[in-house]
């Protein structure tokens, strides 16, 4: 994600087009593809709170003109079976994954360069969160879609755009961060109180480990 090619940005546009003529909103779909071609995106990562839809398939359309990775984080097994059988063939471009998205996020993904999450989710401000977190070396861009329905306005500590495209598009810029060798993120949960905080817990310098 370290330039801007409009060349992949209007080819992932105009393969979407073709691929959602019959979606009911393709507008978001369009958007969400150019956006991550055109940022060279290379490990997308999309939770869904119901099955896959145009959104994924968005992404399979950037991934063509990238060469990356698209991940779907799905919250059941019933949920995977009509995924595949909305995305027919295209399903097949696709790494599905069944499991709770924040922590997905926090523990195998940190290094998306490009995260796409469904804010009818449960908590979705928290999993937005999540999204920034990690090894963002070149940077990367977290977007929420369906943002209208919660009347979402989620920011942490980077600049959000609420976008009036289909039912509202968060979209943040994260910027690049230096490469941590010896650190990770936790999860804690306040038991009084039940709410969860995310930390990212360096390990201490000693003699012989360079910063």
């Amino acid at each position: 994600m370290a330039f801007w090619s409009a060349e992949n940005a209007t080819k992932a546009y105009l393969k979407t087009l073709k691929m959602g003529q019959k979606a009911k909103e393709p507008n978001v779909a369009e958007f969400v593809s150019a956006l991550a071609a055109g940022n060279n995106a290379q490990l997308m990562v999309v939770a869904c709170a119901g099955a896959a839809n145009t959104t994924v398939l968005a992404l399979v359309a950037a991934a063509d003109q990238t060469g990356g990775r698209v991940v779907c984080i799905l919250p059941g097994i019933e949920q995977l079976k009509l995924s595949k059988k909305i995305l027919g063939s295209d399903a097949c471009h696709v790494e599905f994954v069944l499991g709770e998205a924040q922590n997905l996020l926090l523990s195998h993904y940190e290094e998306a360069d490009f995260v796409l999450i469904d804010c009818n989710l449960e908590n979705h401000e928290r999993i937005l969160t999540a999204g920034q977190a990690g090894r963002k070396r070149n940077g990367a861009i977290v977007v929420g879609y369906n943002a209208f329905s919660k009347g979402s306005w989620w920011c942490s500590g980077s600049k959000t755009q609420l976008l009036p495209i289909g039912e509202g598009l968060l979209v943040a810029r994260i910027a690049p961060k230096a490469f941590q060798k010896r650190s990770h993120w936790v999860v804690k949960v306040d038991k009084c109180t039940g709410e969860e905080h995310v930390f990212r817990v360096r390990s201490p310098q000693g003699s012989g480990i360079k910063g």
